[in-house]
Formats: structure tokens, C-alpha cells, sequence
């Protein structure tokens, strides 16, 4: 099979080109899993911190991708969720121990033998992919292959950022940055909370155009003063800067939800601007997201398909996979990048 390789950890940028085309054996599945050839695949932001070395280390040589759409080609001998021909989808979590008290309380997402497709296991950038049949999805028939990639892993953990939030009908919501994630939940929370205000932080003038296309009642820039005090503000983006920017815009007793593997520790200086007085005082929280559980994904794809979701997407071939990575960190973005896989 063809697939783009992870060899080892390196910067993504226009002299560089971190990703390998290779041809590969076709993987075989164990008992309990399905091979699945795969159709599309999104990219996320998570590839960036993996390919950089923010994340916790991948297993080298990897394949990255883990929003991941295909068909079933064939199942382990004690697989039997899936028929052969069922088309799936695969998340960011791959596995998980289904024992710990984490896993039983429903919080698998922070399980300590969590294990995550593209970093853990071998992911989606490739013709071909193993998964346990229990981490794969039903993917609702009203999306394409193409659309139904972004909701994997941006529009699932934006669903659990969203939860987390805590908003309330009528509350004002912030989004800071607007890429694959931001524009999912913005079209999510006009549909959950339809009196609640919705005000776009993104560094980009195509970016706050896209958000005032989608119904944001107001979108500045990153750093911008809000025009009002928000109940909730979600931040995707991978620096320190909008975080305290957007500490100062939160209500008393607001909460500011962080959506993000790690931060870029370039920016950390901004910290220093942090003022307890003025950021964290009248009792703001902070929350972070990590990771998601398989309810998270299903509920979703059950939301996104009763709300009639549209995800905007940009689509490359892929072995284009280092062209769109280099794009979604330049600041390129309109909604997500998925690669088209074509398979043989």
C-alpha cells in the first residue's frame, strides 16, 4: 500500500518536508480488529504538534491521521460489529484500557493507556489502516467521505468543548481562532443555543470573514477587546497570547476552555502579561479538553447529521499531505484540509 511516513521529529516549514511517500505491506488485522481501506482523511493541528515534537513521542517510522473515513475490506476472526463493504470512520482514540477508573466513570479520554491513531498506532495517511472494531464508527450516509473526515476529530473534540463550556441559552460565546474546529462549533452552538451570541478572535481577515459568513455576530482579531463580556470563551489555537486575551474578555464567574494538545512554548513570554486582578480574579476557571471518548464522536455525528452540519473543506491528494500541513500552519485555512486517498 502507499502512505506518507513519519520518520522522525522535524519542523514544518517551506525548506522542509517532513513526511515520506512509501510503499508499505498491507496491514493484516488482529482478532478483534478491521482493516479498513481508507478514503479520506482530514488534517489536524495535532499532526503539527507531533510531526514538531510537542505531543507525547509517536512511534517511528509512523503514519499520522486519525480523522480517518473508509470501508471495511476485511475483519479479524472475532470481528463482527462491521460487515465487509460498512463504511467507517476512525477517531483520535484508538484504544483504551476499558478497565481503570477512568474508563469505567466514562472518561477514557484520560485513561493512562490511551492510545491514539497516527501517533500510537498507524494512522490514516495511507491506503490501508487496522483498527479494534470497537473504536471504529458508523458514519451517518447523508456525509461524503470528504465531509465526513473533519468531523472526526475537529468537530468531535469541538462537540466536547462545546459540552464543557457550560453555555447556557442566551449566554455570549467566544471562539479564539477560527480553523477546522472553531468553524464546526460555531455552526453547533448557533444550533444548540439559538439566543446565545457568538463573537469570532482570529489573526486572519479570510478567517473573521468566514466566521461573519456563518452567522458570528462579531469577529476582530485575535488580541481585540470584545465588544462584551462572554459567559464562555473556547480557545483552538496553539499559542499563549489568545489565552490571555481572552481571560480579559470573560464575565465574572466566566469559564475559558482551552482546546489544545500543548502550546507553542515560543509564545510563552505572554504569560508574563497575565494579571491575576484583571484575568483571573471574580472566580474565572479555566478547562482544559483532552482528547476524546468514543460517546463524544458518536454523539456528534448524530448531532452533526440531525443539524444538517456542512463542514467547509479544502481537498488535496495524498501524497500533497506536506503541502496541506505547511498551509494549516501558515495560517492558510478555510474551514479543514482532508487528503484524498487513492486507493488501488
Amino acid at each position: 500500500m502507499r502512505a506518507m511516513l513519519l520518520p522522525r521529529i522535524m519542523r514544518v516549514d517551506s525548506d522542509a518536508r517532513p513526511l515520506t511517500w512509501g510503499e508499505l505491506q498491507d496491514p493484516a488485522p488482529q482478532a478483534d480488529e478491521i482493516l479498513v481501506r481508507v478514503a479520506t482523511c482530514g488534517v489536524c493541528h495535532t499532526e503539527l504538534d507531533e510531526i514538531e515534537g510537542r505531543t507525547p513521542p509517536p512511534r517511528f517510522p509512523v503514519i499520522p491521521g486519525h480523522q480517518i473515513v473508509g470501508h471495511v475490506e476485511s475483519r479479524g476472526a472475532q470481528a463482527r460489529r462491521f460487515d465487509v463493504g460498512e463504511r467507517v470512520g476512525v477517531a483520535w482514540i484508538f484504544s483504551a484500557c476499558g478497565a481503570c477508573h477512568f474508563c469505567k466513570a466514562g472518561n477514557e479520554n484520560l485513561c493512562r493507556e490511551f492510545r491514539a491513531t497516527g501517533r500510537d498506532a498507524h494512522g490514516g495517511y495511507a491506503e490501508r489502516m487496522c483498527v479494534p472494531e470497537a473504536f471504529a464508527h458508523p458514519i451517518p450516509e447523508r456525509f461524503s467521505d470528504t465531509a465526513a473526515a473533519p468531523l472526526l476529530c475537529a468537530g468531535a473534540i469541538g462537540y466536547r468543548a462545546l459540552r464543557l463550556a457550560v453555555l447556557e441559552d442566551g449566554r455570549s460565546l467566544g471562539l479564539t481562532g477560527f480553523g477546522a474546529s472553531a468553524h464546526l462549533v460555531l455552526q453547533m452552538a448557533r444550533f444548540r443555543y439559538p439566543n446565545s451570541r457568538v463573537f469570532v478572535f482570529a489573526r486572519s481577515p479570510r478567517q473573521r470573514r468566514f466566521a461573519r459568513d456563518l452567522g458570528a455576530t462579531w469577529a476582530g482579531d485575535t488580541e481585540a477587546t470584545s465588544p462584551e463580556t462572554l459567559a464562555s470563551v473556547i480557545d483552538t489555537t496553539p499559542a499563549w497570547k489568545p489565552v490571555v486575551a481572552a481571560l480579559a474578555s470573560l464575565e465574572p464567574g466566566g469559564r475559558l476552555v482551552i482546546n489544545a494538545i500543548r502550546k507553542e512554548s515560543g509564545d510563552a513570554e505572554a504569560l508574563r502579561r497575565l494579571d491575576y486582578a484583571r484575568h483571573l480574579w471574580m472566580e474565572k476557571e479555566i478547562k482544559s479538553v483532552a482528547n476524546v471518548t468514543r460517546n463524544d464522536v458518536r454523539e456528534f455525528l448524530d448531532l452533526a447529521a440531525k443539524m444538517q452540519l456542512e463542514p467547509e473543506v479544502e481537498e488535496f491528494a495524498l501524497e500533497d499531505a506536506n503541502e496541506a500541513l505547511l498551509q494549516l500552519k501558515q495560517g492558510q485555512t478555510r474551514g479543514a484540509k482532508v487528503l484524498r486517498v487513492r486507493s488501488s
